[in-house]
């Protein structure tokens, strides 16, 4: 049963116009998050945990960043009977496996989250973005690629399918070490039509297809596993293009000027949101209720994007993104949602990888060891 002990946590008080003040349940005093490290978890730090840490003397947070890992990590823990996250960010598919598993809580969005400035609840303003009963969504952000302005000549590449021409564009590339927009992009780039995708891929000549597909490049390619690793190999020049989040080429291209373009190319919009691991004592779920409000409500969505280039998922945090707050650029048009840089993008289909991931995650495993 829910109860309604934080109800007016200090988010919904703002939302009010009241400064935030904290709930008046019993919280525990330390708070162990788990994002992805990288500008992303930094801007999760500047607009989230630094101003609900000064709202709430003697607070310790602590950020682990194993999101990657997280399904695994939460099934060993729940095994172990030793869960130690409080809160654990994660993409839509693993929320909707988490959830299924019974590791990740159920909530009831309109109770736990605070609603839009002018009143409409929570589970309206996420709208279709809240894909599970487990997830509460933060950003819209894409998986796409970036390559070197000064290693491509005269002919930039405004193709993903370039990453499967080494003749044109010869180097090294930088692909992620999972399935997941890997296998869909060898299926496109192999003549398959992008809404027939994951009927292919749900067979074993489909399946069969990609694989052979990145046999071509399997060479050329340097698998990474940390959102961060493709940026610096990029910067470093190791790679002549790579795929990553689009907030970490803004981050390389705008913040550090590296001579890195982005490829939108059949980017491949995601969901990045929050799960509550089940099982929590009843002091570290208060803490993590009451943080989650806050961190959630319209403005900390909005205010997130003044550090990285990723879309807020409520519809009110919309109209209050604005500049960078240290270049002062307007951020909308960096966003993967803008209208020109979506011209050309590929639908994921959660759903698909939270049945199929498991399976195919052994498989590319097999495949890379081969």
């Amino acid at each position: 049963m829910k109860t309604k002990t934080i109800l007016m946590s200090g988010a919904a008080l703002a939302v009010a116009g009241v400064a935030y003040a904290g709930s008046h349940a019993a919280m525990s005093d330390n708070m162990t998050l788990v994002s992805w490290g990288g500008a992303y978890q930094q801007s999760q730090i500047n607009a989230y945990s630094d101003p609900y840490k000064a709202m709430n003397d003697g607070l310790e947070v602590v950020w682990d960043e194993s999101s990657a890992e997280a399904v695994a990590k939460l099934r060993a823990m729940n095994e172990a009977g030793n869960v130690t996250w409080d809160l654990v960010d994660v993409v839509a598919s693993d929320a909707i496996r988490l959830c299924d598993e019974g590791l990740a809580m159920e909530i009831d969005h309109d109770e736990l989250l605070a609603p839009a400035p002018d009143g409409t609840p929570a589970s309206e303003d996420f709208g279709d973005l809240i894909v599970s009963d487990c997830y509460i969504p933060q950003i819209v952000y894409s998986t796409t690629a970036g390559y070197r302005t000064d290693m491509v000549g005269d002919n930039p590449p405004t193709s993903i399918c370039a990453m499967f021409d080494t003749e044109t564009y010869p180097g090294k590339r930088s692909l992620e070490k999972r399935p997941i927009n890997n296998m869909e992009w060898a299926l496109i780039c192999d003549g398959v039509a992008k809404e027939d995708v994951y009927d292919v891929l749900e067979t074993e000549e489909g399946q069969a297809q990609a694989f052979a597909k990145l046999d071509t490049i399997k060479d050329d390619v340097i698998w990474w596993s940390a959102g961060a690793d493709t940026p610096q190999l990029l910067a470093d020049g190791e790679v002549v293009m790579g795929t990553t989040y689009n907030g970490r080429l803004f981050s390389l291209i705008e913040e550090q000027g590296q001579p890195v373009a982005m490829l939108w190319d059949a980017q491949v919009f995601d969901l990045d949101g929050w799960i509550i691991p089940t099982g929590l004592p009843e002091e570290r779920l208060n803490r993590v209720k009451d943080f989650v409000r806050f961190a959630t409500d319209t403005q900390r969505l909005a205010d997130q994007a003044k550090w990285i280039s990723y879309g807020p998922a409520r519809a009110s945090s919309a109209p209050l993104v604005s500049t960078h707050a240290d270049l002062g650029i307007e951020m909308a048009p960096h966003m993967p949602t803008d209208p020109e840089n979506a011209k050309n993008t590929f639908l994921y289909n959660y759903e698909w990888w939270a049945d199929y991931r498991d399976d195919l995650d052994a498989k590319f495993q097999a495949w890379l060891a081969q």
